[in-house]
Parts: C-alpha cells; sequence; structure tokens
C-alpha cells in the first residue's frame, strides 16, 4: 500500500473543533461492508441497528489531564505530556521545545499556589523522543491532575477549555492511562447505552491506553514500513469467556473503535481464540488483513494519511471506504475526534 493511497483532500472546516452538546446527536453513516452502500442515520439510532445477540465491546481507559505548562530555571515557558509514570514520581514526558531542556535542570510547574518542581533525567536512548521527569515532593498525581490539561489533537486548532474535561472522555472512562480519547465512543450517553442493554445486547468492557503515538501520521511511502507505538491493554478473563463464547455462538461482535481493534486482534492465541490478561501492542493493521474478532465495527472519520484510516481501509475495502468518505464529505459530516460516525456491518 502506497502512502498516497492514504491521502485524501479533507478542508479544514470539515474537522470538529468542538463536540456536539448532546453526544448521540452526531450523525451516523451505515455502510454494508459487501456491497458499500450508504445510509443516513443519527448516532441515537444505533439500536435499531443492533441485533438482539450482538455483544459490544467498548474500550473504558480513561484520558489523563496529562499537559502541564511551566518555565525553565532560565525563565524560557515549556510544556511536557506526560505520557506514563514509570516508577514513583517518575514521568515519561514529551517535552516541547524539547531540545533545549538538558539533563538536570529543573522544570517549575507550579500554578494556582500549587508547587510542582521536576528534574530532568538522562536520556533512556539518546536520540529518542520521550524524557523522564522526576517529581519533587507528595501528592504528584493529585497536583497533575488539578493543574494538568486535556490533550486534545493537534488537529483540533484551539487551546483546550473546560467542556474538554468531560466531553473528551466518554461517559464509560474508568481504568485511568490515555492521553487520548477512544473517540468513537465519545457519542455514547447513559440513556443510549440503556436502551442497547434493554435490546439485550450484551457490553462488555476492554481497556487500552491510547498514546500519543495515534496521532502520529504515515510519512514513509510504503505504508508497511509505518512502526507503530507500542500501547498497553488489558482484556479481563470474564470478557475473553464472553467474547468467545459469541464467536463460539456465530452471533456478532461489534466493536467500539479502532483501539478495542487492536487490542482483540493483539489478544488473539494461534488458535483464534482471546487470551485474558494485560499486553502490549504494537500491531498495525492495513490491507489486506484477515479480521478474526471483529464483525461490525463503529467507527469516527479518520484524518488523512493516518494509521486509523489504513485499519478501517482493511476493514471495509479501499474503494468502498474512499466512496464512503466523498459521501460523508458531500453531506457535510464532521471529521476527527469530536466529529461524526460510521456504523461499517
Amino acid at each position: 500500500m502506497k502512502l498516497s493511497d492514504l491521502d485524501y483532500p479533507l478542508p479544514k472546516d470539515k474537522i470538529a473543533l468542538f463536540p456536539p452538546a448532546d453526544r448521540p446527536s452526531a450523525k451516523l453513516l451505515c455502510v454494508d461492508r459487501e456491497t458499500g452502500i450508504c445510509a443516513h442515520k443519527i448516532f441515537s439510532d444505533l439500536p435499531e441497528l443492533l441485533r438482539p445477540d450482538d455483544l459490544l465491546v467498548l474500550n473504558n481507559t480513561k484520558v489523563m489531564p496529562a499537559r502541564i505548562f511551566g518555565r525553565r530555571t532560565t525563565g524560557g515557558k515549556v510544556e511536557a505530556l506526560l505520557l506514563k509514570e514509570v516508577d514513583h514520581n517518575v514521568w515519561e514526558a514529551l517535552l516541547k521545545p524539547g531540545g533545549r531542556i538538558k539533563e538536570g535542570q529543573t522544570l517549575d510547574f507550579s500554578a494556582e499556589g500549587i508547587e510542582l518542581l521536576a528534574e530532568v533525567m538522562p536520556k533512556p536512548v539518546q536520540d529518542s523522543g520521550p524524557r523522564f521527569l522526576r517529581f519533587r515532593g507528595d501528592g504528584v498525581k493529585d497536583k497533575i491532575k488539578k493543574l494538568g490539561h486535556i490533550p486534545l489533537p493537534p488537529y483540533i486548532d484551539r487551546p483546550d477549555q473546560a467542556l474538554d474535561r468531560s466531553m473528551y472522555q466518554t461517559v464509560f472512562a474508568e481504568n485511568e492511562g490515555a492521553v487520548a480519547s477512544p473517540t468513537a465512543g465519545l457519542h455514547f450517553d447513559e440513556a443510549l447505552l440503556s436502551k442497547i442493554k434493554a435490546k439485550g445486547v450484551e457490553i462488555v468492557p476492554i481497556t487500552l491506553h491510547v498514546s500519543y503515538g495515534t496521532f502520529q501520521p504515515v510519512t514513509v511511502e510504503r505504508v508497511e514500513d509505518h512502526k507503530m507505538f507500542e500501547e498497553e491493554y488489558e482484556i479481563t478473563k470474564d470478557a475473553v469467556e464472553r467474547i468467545n463464547r459469541t464467536k463460539r455462538e456465530g452471533r456478532r461482535v461489534v466493536v467500539c473503535g479502532t483501539t478495542c481493534v487492536r487490542a482483540l486482534e493483539s489478544a488473539l492465541t494461534e488458535e483464534g481464540k482471546l487470551k485474558a490478561g494485560p499486553g502490549k501492542t504494537s500491531i498495525f493493521i492495513y490491507p489486506p488483513y484477515q479480521f478474526r474478532i471483529v464483525d461490525a465495527l463503529i467507527t469516527n472519520f479518520h484524518m488523512p494519511k493516518s494509521t486509523l484510516l489504513a485499519m478501517v481501509s482493511a476493514f471495509l475495502g479501499y474503494e468502498k471506504l474512499m466512496a464512503a468518505y466523498n459521501t460523508a464529505l458531500d453531506s457535510n459530516y464532521r471529521f476527527a475526534s469530536y466529529g461524526d460516525a460510521m456504523f461499517i456491518a
């Protein structure tokens, strides 16, 4: 697959900068996986599209307010995107401006009367992007939560606002650890989930902590040469038993979001069954790929040259996907994280 295959013209005004006030009011483009035929719905119509014996998989990761702003001892501004805590008070982070910040420097992220200082530790791998910060004192996590900002995607070209604290988080978010939201899940509210359950659909949560790598565009000419960032996931024994039973009985596994797809496809045994437990994945799914768990997919409209676009292309087929995207563009669908959704089945 060529990089040009993942490119398409996306006008800037089609990228949603804000979420809809009512989560399930987003548009939903329903695409027949066999024929590519499209139908226009609203996300609140989803219960009508699901079957009573379906199983719906949701990603319950929770986004951290992982972006903090501060100053160097020289007075220059600094920004840190905290990726994960690797030891007590030690965080892996991306720093901006990274090249000017030396080992041993103290960074001051204090604000609102809260003191938050961190020392820049030696780089674990020279010429790599991430750095390590050792924070001082007690209650560091609580301080980060109070001072941190929601790390919006780079294509949402505005400062984060108070509404992003709630709206860039799914209503079923539970396990904190992501620096990006599993955005296909943003369209659900509690009332919609209740309607889906009332229809008889099983809802199964799994966890994949979405990393900043989800925003990294493909830049190599041969798509197959792109390297994915590693992400952590966990699938409980109960979730595994329920999903495996659904596949055995020939019922549909409806997966919400590319993040869930990565976790599920990474946790398969050679026999094609899921295994429980925590894991790490750097799986990159692109055409051709044989999906072994996913029967139907709920997903947003993805940016050009993205790994997410490659995955959905593998699921639906390249020509049908591009035709569906053209339909969405012509019909004023909103694209990207805060945008509208697709249901491919």
